[in-house]
């Protein structure tokens, strides 16, 4: 079993693009996190160099995922809460250094889990259906979260109206029911607010309904039907997200968009205060790589506000999240191993996944994973080695002062990008339907929990409930 042989050409041409194809998802994503869009890309740069120097992988890439975004906002402020935080504990910014904290105690929790064994561990022993029910169920939620932003010109949160009508529909009542029997279902408002969205389809939004279908529509036929083979796998998103810009420019769009993109230091006159002159005083935009303030994210009180003051109950659940972040990782590594013979080090990675989230804490994302569908770019665009990660992320982050094309971006656009990334495995999850009997069983239970309580508990309960029927079927054999 070997790796590809180095070849710096090929990483420069997967990563560049890489680079150019992933920047929907990057400010998707973000606003799935709970940030504006623009910190999606100012932020994607550091942290994915951090992977690329640890990593021994030549494919596995790694950023702000759809589950990661999801998780981290339902573990700090799930429902409701995160725009009673926002309010009280200084805005957007606020709610900033509040995730990366959490990046932070990710980072040191996913080191610490590859110091004790982890890796090995759950490379071989986490049963299948646990992954499967979590995966589906961290993907409905992602389809929750999303999909309203593709109906509506303001999402959900942004249309009170709608808020209030789902409040008083009969799912919105199974939704308060249930979350009056289980405080911590954060989940079944959104479950609740998807049922809602999908079934009344005369409170939608013309416009965003026309952006939003036409770009599903385009990203799913592009590859089989309207793009030729030569064109990059993952362009058809970037095609869809620029056509869905110019629209937006020329058709006045009246919905949410990404917004203008802030210049993360300026001089007096609004200029960007870095950069070098060439011939006839051209100037190149050099971009500061801006680092949160570090002795503010170490007072942030992230214990108080989000897990009842307890630093363990904090730290157990940042391991959690390390722990099954990681378990993507394992799936596409091994995927290349079975696939391709290319070995892995299980530590290694994991340690690729704690470092790059000690710096994704430092500059202010979210936490990061390992990207299924960035990875299989890498892979089809025959990058050789991790030196691929390594020009992405210097791309990202030498090009930021040129982003602001981005900012008439309609954010049901985005919304598009996420609902392509997850809705297929949502309707049809075949791994889950391929289960049988009592991993079957554990498989729905643990899919059902992480969709409508959380992720994390829904990992949890479904370790739980597997380890117990196993368990109790031993206990019947023994009998017998």
């Amino acid at each position: 079993m070997v790796a590809p042989k180095f070849d710096p050409i090929r990483d420069l041409i997967s990563g560049m693009i890489m680079a150019a194809t992933s920047v929907p998802q990057l400010i998707a994503y973000a606003e799935t996190a709970g940030y504006a869009g623009h910190r999606g890309l100012s932020t994607a740069g550091m942290p994915l160099l951090a992977w690329g120097l640890v990593t021994g992988s030549p494919w596995t890439n790694a950023g702000v995922t759809s589950l990661t975004a999801l998780m981290a906002r339902n573990d700090l402020v799930p429902g409701e809460k995160y725009d009673e935080y926002v309010s009280t504990h200084g805005g957007e910014e606020g709610y900033v250094y509040l995730v990366s904290s959490y990046s932070l105690w990710v980072g040191l929790s996913s080191v610490l889990l590859a110091l004790f064994g982890f890796g090995e561990y759950a490379r071989n022993n986490v049963p299948e259906s646990v992954r499967s029910g979590f995966k589906w169920g961290c993907e409905a939620g992602v389809l929750a979260s999303a999909l309203p932003g593709g109906l509506y010109h303001r999402g959900m949160r942004g249309t009170p109206n709608l808020l209030s009508s789902v409040a008083d529909s009969t799912v919105g009542r199974i939704a308060s029911a249930l979350r009056r029997a289980l405080p911590g279902a954060a989940g079944a408002a959104g479950v609740a607010n998807l049922a809602y969205a999908s079934t009344h389809p005369w409170t939608w939004d013309l416009d965003a309904v026309f952006v939003f279908v036409n770009c599903v529509g385009f990203m799913y036929l592009a590859r089989d039907y309207l793009l030729p083979n030569f064109v990059p796998v993952g362009s058809e998103v970037a095609f869809a997200t620029i056509a869905a810009t110019l629209f937006s420019v020329l058709c006045d769009y009246e919905g949410d968009v990404v917004g203008e993109m802030p210049s993360s230091s300026s001089s007096s006159s609004g200029e960007s205060s870095y950069g070098f002159s060439l011939f006839d005083g051209y100037v190149v935009k050099l971009p500061p790589i801006d680092f949160l303030d570090v002795r503010r994210l170490l007072d942030v009180p992230i214990a108080e506000r989000c897990f009842d003051g307890s630093t363990l109950k904090l730290l157990l659940t940042a391991s959690v999240f390390s722990a099954v972040n990681y378990l993507g990782i394992v799936a596409i590594a091994s995927g290349y191993e079975r696939d391709d013979g290319v070995p892995w080090s299980a530590t290694r990675e994991l340690l690729a996944q704690g470092s790059s989230n000690i710096v994704a804490g430092l500059v202010g994302s979210a936490p990061i994973s390992g990207s299924m569908s960035r990875s299989l770019i890498g892979r089809m665009t025959g990058a050789s080695s991790r030196f691929a990660c390594v020009v992405t992320a210097l791309i990202w982050i030498f090009t930021m002062p040129y982003m602001s094309a981005m900012g008439r971006t309609p954010k049901s656009a985005l919304s598009a990008v996420i609902v392509t990334a997850v809705a297929k495995n949502v309707i049809y999850p075949s791994k889950l339907l391929a289960l049988r009997g009592p991993d079957l069983f554990v498989g729905l239970m643990t899919a059902v929990s992480a969709a409508v309580i959380s992720p994390t508990m829904g990992f949890v309960l479904g370790c739980v409930l597997h380890f117990s029927v196993r368990m109790g079927m031993e206990s019947k054999k023994k009998v017998a």
